[in-house]
């Protein structure tokens, strides 16, 4: 998060806050390590708790609050609060599993006290929109009984609801916590130790020398180095918090606003995960879901990818030219020979190595970030020859920074827990299936938008792990009986549940970018969505052009290739306005409508895209003052 959130701490102890960030990242580096041996659910009761906690000190309850002795009292009560209520559930975890869920009266007070906590801590760590929303669908079982149509329910009791959210691993303590409280908050942790041992530095250094007279080099940088990583991380808002403490400095320097360099950071982070060979744990579930070979999802997936990461470059690019960036031409090396400086960064190119090698060799996120940390801190011993006081700093404050990084984090898949758990007690899911279905009419096209719909919103605050399971069981099946391939059907929901990570009013992806970048996390997550604009069409392109997914004959296939990057790239010149000179706004619209049609499988449509194209690639050759450089 923005160091500014951590200027002036709410409560005046910031010694305090400092221990007790670091206790929280050690505690979690100590689990992953294996260190400290604990299970499941104790687990997440206390990164709940601590997270919280950290939270309340660090974040006001409002902005006219902020340092008063008021919400100084607010604070200390609601921190309270958390450690009771959770040192409650802790106490009584195992005596509720071993009866087969029996409890006290008791467990419902602090259950009840967790509840209404986690609305609070989404409000202050996240914003209105995800506290109401939470609110919306934890106030469901309530009013079922009284809706009508497919919406009714028989209801629940509130006392019903509050156990089954907080005594269970299918609410707040499921499985979005369970991600944030494991690789989460070590991704975070090894971002912060990255910045602080100087990564920043050096990748700006070899980023310039790589693509020194390129224009957007940094920003296409950025693209590259978080595919790199985001393809076997499988968690967007984790990979942000690696590579977005490296590239977001990197492009604000070059010139991109803060709000544009989160989300092009966002962008690339999210679309990691949609890249082959490894896309994550999601990818593996759908391929056992389905009954296809994990190669067979591979093939689907790599045509849309590489379409994904062809738009981002274009609007990278195109967004350089509108904002004036120059190529880049600046030499920080003062001549030194690369060999030098790639000795200097020997600690960073190491530990990268490291974690990417071995997480291609199976070893889980955490596990292999883990040994990162460790390779990049001998390294630097190593090339320094000293182990000193400020090594020590620099890890412990690593720590702290990664632990104060997560705590938003925490608050939305708390909050996302609780929606995920009244989706699975009420059966709301699968109304909502039924829903698409019977409000589709037979229209394969409005059954998309729905399913397009419903994804973005269930998967909304969830790991990309999370939102496929949901979406597998809830809206999958719906296109299937519209007569789509399983394997398309799934990979359709399974693309918008990885996007809904960069997709208001809940973009995690987008508020972990917005955090490091310093800017408004709402701005930078309409910037990335908009970015993104090719994205939210793909799926439909897909499904009704199988060329896209590889799946048709050689022929329709290559041409799927060419139509798509021609039509990614005539989507992206109308999002940004700007091809070899500024657009218009209506140029802007002919050129998305072209885009549009190329990338629809359908000879007539590419044959209007491309004439609508060739039009405004006249206008702009007539338009064209200055030479363009690339």
């Amino acid at each position: 998060m923005s160091d500014r959130l951590f200027e002036k701490p709410l409560i005046s102890a910031p010694n305090l806050i400092l221990v007790a960030a670091f206790g929280l990242g050690a505690f979690h580096l100590g689990v992953v390590s294996g260190i400290i041996s604990i299970s499941t659910m104790p687990l997440r009761l206390i990164h709940v708790a601590m997270a919280f906690s950290l939270l309340f000190a660090l974040r006001p309850a409002s902005e006219k609050l902020r340092g008063t002795r008021a919400n100084l009292v607010l604070s200390v009560f609601l921190i309270g609060a958390v450690l009771a209520a959770s040192l409650w559930l802790i106490s009584r975890w195992k005596a509720i599993a071993f009866s087969g869920g029996l409890t006290t009266d008791g467990d419902f007070y602090a259950g009840a006290v967790i509840v209404l906590l986690v609305f609070e801590a989404a409000r202050r760590g996240i914003g209105l929109i995800l506290a109401l929303i939470t609110l919306v669908f934890f106030c469901y079982p309530f009013f079922s009984p009284y809706l009508p149509g497919i919406l009714h329910g028989r209801g629940y009791s509130l006392e019903r609801m509050v156990l089954f959210l907080t005594t269970d691993t299918q609410g707040v303590y499921g499985i979005p916590i369970g991600v944030a409280a494991t690789y989460i908050i070590v991704f975070t942790i090894f971002g912060a130790m990255l910045s602080r041992f100087g990564a920043g530095d050096f990748f700006f250094e070899i980023s310039i020398r790589i693509t020194r007279g390129l224009r957007a080099a940094s920003a296409k940088s950025a693209v590259l180095f978080s595919t790199l990583i985001g393809m076997v991380s499988g968690s967007a808002a984790g990979n942000v918090a690696v590579t977005g403490t490296v590239t977001i400095p990197i492009m604000k320097r070059e010139g991109y606003e803060p709000h544009q360099a989160g989300a092009i950071e966002a962008v690339a982070s999210t679309g990691g995960q949609l890249m082959p060979p490894v896309m994550g744990a999601a990818a593996f579930i759908m391929a056992e879901i389905v009954g296809v070979p994990y190669t067979s999802v591979m093939a689907v997936a790599i045509l849309p990818a590489l379409l994904f990461f062809g738009s981002a470059f274009f609007v990278v690019h195109l967004q350089a030219v509108k904002s004036g960036i120059e190529p880049s031409t600046t030499d920080k090396s003062d001549g030194r020979p690369l060999r030098e400086v790639l000795l200097q960064g020997a600690p960073f190119i190491g530990a990268f190595a490291v974690l990417l090698g071995l997480m291609l060799a199976g070893f889980s996120p955490f596990k292999a970030s883990l040994w990162a940390m460790g390779v990049l801190i001998a390294l630097d011993v190593v090339k320094c020859r000293r182990i000193d006081l400020d090594l020590l700093r620099r890890i412990t404050g690593s720590i702290a920074e990664g632990s104060r990084n997560v705590i938003t984090i925490s608050a939305a898949c708390a909050a996302a827990g609780i929606i995920s758990g009244t989706l699975g007690i009420t059966g709301l899911g699968s109304k909502i299936a039924l829903l698409i279905d019977v409000a589709a009419n037979g229209q394969l096209f409005l059954a998309l938008l729905f399913t397009m719909i419903a994804s973005i919103i269930l998967g909304m605050g969830l790991p990309t792990t999370a939102a496929y399971l949901i979406l597998a069981t809830v809206v999958a099946p719906a296109l299937v009986k519209f007569g789509v391939p399983m394997l398309t059907a799934h990979f359709f929901v399974f693309y918008y549940g990885c996007i809904s990570t960069i997709t208001p009013p809940v973009a995690l992806a987008s508020y972990v970018a917005g955090g490091i970048a310093g800017a408004d996390v709402n701005k930078v997550g309409w910037t990335a969505a908009s970015y993104a604009t090719t994205s939210f069409v793909l799926p439909f392109a897909f499904v009704f052009g199988p060329g896209l997914l590889m799946q048709a004959d050689v022929i329709a296939n290559m041409l799927a290739v060419i139509t798509g990057f021609i039509g990614v790239g005539a989507v992206a010149a109308g999002v940004v306005g700007c091809v070899l000179t500024p657009l218009s706004w209506r140029d802007r619209v002919l050129a998305i409508a072209a885009g549009l049609c190329l990338l629809v499988q359908f000879w007539p449509s590419a044959i209007v895209g491309g004439l609508l194209l060739g039009w405004l690639a006249f206008q702009q050759l007539g338009n064209r003052q200055v030479p363009l450089k690339s």
